[in-house]
């Protein structure tokens, strides 16, 4: 198999089984919902506190105006708070965002515990490739 196709399907399986963990955690009254691209956002916000939305348009590969909308739902929905200084705007996660991630990555853990059987040193180096990979996809374009 060319390495290009080899690439593609890995793509490919990393996007489907990411899609099919959502689809099967239970609907818990206690978890705010978001859209894709609200995610995408709180996981740079995550990842990069203090970001501004310039960055994280910069480095989630969204239109700005995208993020401007996704940055006020999760402002509505008490996920983020903005901080202004100067003409510099910062976006950070709220408590209610924090615990909103600890209890989804309970579910995540409860979930693939039924559902994987991997010793841990093949998850450790599957998390340690997706985790280099991700840090290179959201690299800030030159």
């Amino acid at each position: 198999m060319p390495d290009d196709e080899l690439l593609a399907d890995f793509a490919d399986l990393v996007l489907n089984v990411g899609r099919l963990i959502r689809a099967h955690i239970p609907a818990a009254t206690e978890l705010v919902t978001l859209n894709e691209t609200e995610r995408q956002v709180m996981r740079l916000i995550d990842l990069h506190p203090g970001c501004s939305p310039s960055d994280i348009a910069a480095r989630g590969r969204l239109q700005r105006t995208n993020v401007s909308a996704a940055l006020r739902s999760l402002e509505a929905k008490e996920m983020i708070t903005r901080a202004t200084s100067g003409r510099q705007v910062s976006v950070t996660p709220t408590r209610l965002a924090e615990t909103n991630l600890l209890a989804l990555r309970a579910a995540w853990g409860t979930e693939l515990a039924h559902t994987l059987d991997a010793d841990r040193e093949t998850l450790r180096r599957c998390t340690e490739l997706l985790r280099g990979l991700e840090q290179r996809l959201i690299e800030p374009p030159d």
